[in-house]
């Protein structure tokens, strides 16, 4: 007999089991006279329910749960049963305790749902199949042509062949030995028991083979319903569960999304502030260079005041033909005495230019500080925002453009990337975010301001929080931090 008359037997066997399900009272509704919740997994919820003993509910058989007083009914199936429970899971809740209910099976549904499958598997056999390279039509029409034998030939035969042994412990050796070498060769697998009860046995063997074998079996293997044992051999079978990973990972997905939608709005928070402290910053910027150019000119006259002391002061003990030489060209004593004095009014003059310079950057300078307390918090937000930016660049394609188109290629990405995202930023933000990462892409990060101020003559950088700068010949320490040593170690 072909796999395909069997298919066709079973369904209509199937068929007939539906036809006599109610004359044979399967479908009767049963009392429920106690239950409680004994595992939640995300939307799936386990009930443990007291039932006569003499009630037949077959594994896997849907139901319908229908609790006394105002609460709603809910649909489950049967996963296993005891001596006076059942064990149904559920998709939604009717509490942690279950004083009293019905419970009203649906084998008819089960059997016609069954029956049609199996007909469908018989009639469309080409639709059905285990992975890309092992389908079930050899095996369900055995003279049909092969189109993909040389696909199906590197699969091992042991990813649909059966593993019997008289000895239960022998099956599950070699299951675990072959899942074991599956999974290493980067191939995934449907394990499929014939009760709950089993397939936790099977689940939990193969997690401990896998843990021995140096592998993350709780993020390779998932359980698609609700375990019928808590545990088996020490290993929670609850953290193996399809839905309790899913669960986890839109858990954490949504607290993501909470973490950055306060980091954005704390980066909208901030932004005001920051974009004040940067405006004073360049005032101060514009004062600090004022000063310098005042100084520089101070300099120059107080040496030239400086020559012409030395040259009054050694004038009578020149020789005549030097005196005569520098009478020439309107030097002497009269003229130099008056060169004299015009520098040392100009000096007055700028000195007190100086001294507004000074009380300016006093009062600029508390404006356009950044306070510590909002610095590393700022440096994190803008971290995490351009991290996400840079992930998504792809700079491979650009890197055969110029680089003044590539660095206005990759603006543009920016802009559309952060219109993209969920998040209110103005204008002016998103230009200078773009800045960042330009300069974080492209130049050397924090560091690309200072290398633009022509006031400064050279940088140091003594650590990932501490930056100094030399201005006119002395070291000061500048606001610019790196977010860490990793960012320090990754510009420089």
């Amino acid at each position: 007999m072909k796999l395909l008359d069997l298919l066709e037997h079973f369904s209509r066997l199937l068929a007939e089991q539906r036809e006599s399900a109610s004359a044979r009272g399967l479908d009767a509704p049963v009392t429920v006279s106690a239950g409680r919740l004994i595992l939640t997994a995300g939307t799936l919820h386990l009930y443990e329910l007291e039932v006569p003993p003499e009630v037949a509910l077959l594994e896997d058989l849907p139901v319908t749960i229908i609790p006394t007083g105002d609460i709603e009914p809910t649909e489950g199936f049967v996963v296993g049963r005891r001596a006076k429970t059942v064990l149904i899971q559920t998709f939604d809740a009717v509490g942690q305790t279950v004083a009293s209910a019905t419970l009203v099976p649906d084998s008819a549904g089960f059997f016609d749902t069954a029956s049609r499958r199996l007909a469908e598997m018989a009639r469309k056999s080409g639709a059905y199949m285990l992975g890309p390279a092992e389908r079930l039509v050899p095996l369900l029409d055995p003279d049909q042509p092969d189109p993909e034998s040389q696909a199906r030939a590197a699969v091992p035969s042991s990813v649909f062949s059966p593993l019997w042994s008289d000895h239960p412990a022998t099956r599950r050796a070699k299951l675990t030995a072959l899942v074991i070498e599956l999974v290493r060769a980067n191939k995934r697998l449907l394990v499929v028991g014939r009760d709950h009860h089993t397939t936790d046995e099977v689940l939990g063997a193969i997690a401990r083979a896998m843990r021995g074998a140096g592998l993350q079996f709780k993020s390779l293997l998932s359980r698609y319903e609700l375990p019928a044992q808590s545990d088996v051999a020490g290993l929670a079978l609850q953290d193996l569960g399809f839905e309790t990973q899913m669960n986890r990972f839109y858990a954490k997905s949504r607290a993501d999304k909470a973490t950055l939608r306060r980091k954005y709005d704390r980066f909208r928070e901030l932004s005001p502030l920051l974009a004040f402290k940067a405006e004073k910053q360049r005032d101060l910027d514009e004062v600090k260079l004022l000063e310098w150019r005042l100084l520089t000119q101070v300099s120059d006259l107080q040496g030239k005041i400086k020559d012409i002391n030395a040259t009054l002061a050694e004038y009578e003990a020149l020789t005549i033909w030097k005196r005569l030489s520098m009478q020439a060209v309107g030097k002497n004593v009269g003229s130099l005495n008056e060169y004299r004095s015009i520098y040392e009014q100009s000096v007055q003059t700028i000195l007190a230019e100086l001294e507004v310079a000074k009380r300016r950057i006093e009062a600029l300078s508390p404006e356009a500080a950044i306070p510590k307390d909002i610095r590393p918090e700022y440096q994190e937000l803008k971290f995490s925002l351009h991290r996400k930016l840079v992930d998504k660049i792809n700079l491979d394609a650009l890197a055969s453009i110029d680089n003044q188109k590539m660095r206005s290629e990759v603006r543009q990405a920016l802009l559309s990337l952060i219109d993209a995202e969920p998040t209110l930023l103005s204008s002016h933000e998103k230009q200078q975010i773009c800045d960042e990462v330009l300069d974080e892409v492209f130049g050397l990060g924090p560091l690309e301001p200072l290398l633009k101020d022509p006031t400064i003559s050279d940088i140091l950088v003594n650590t990932a929080k501490h930056v100094y700068v030399e201005r006119r010949g002395l070291l000061e320490l500048t606001s610019v931090a790196f977010r860490d040593d990793q960012h320090l170690l990754r510009i420089i």
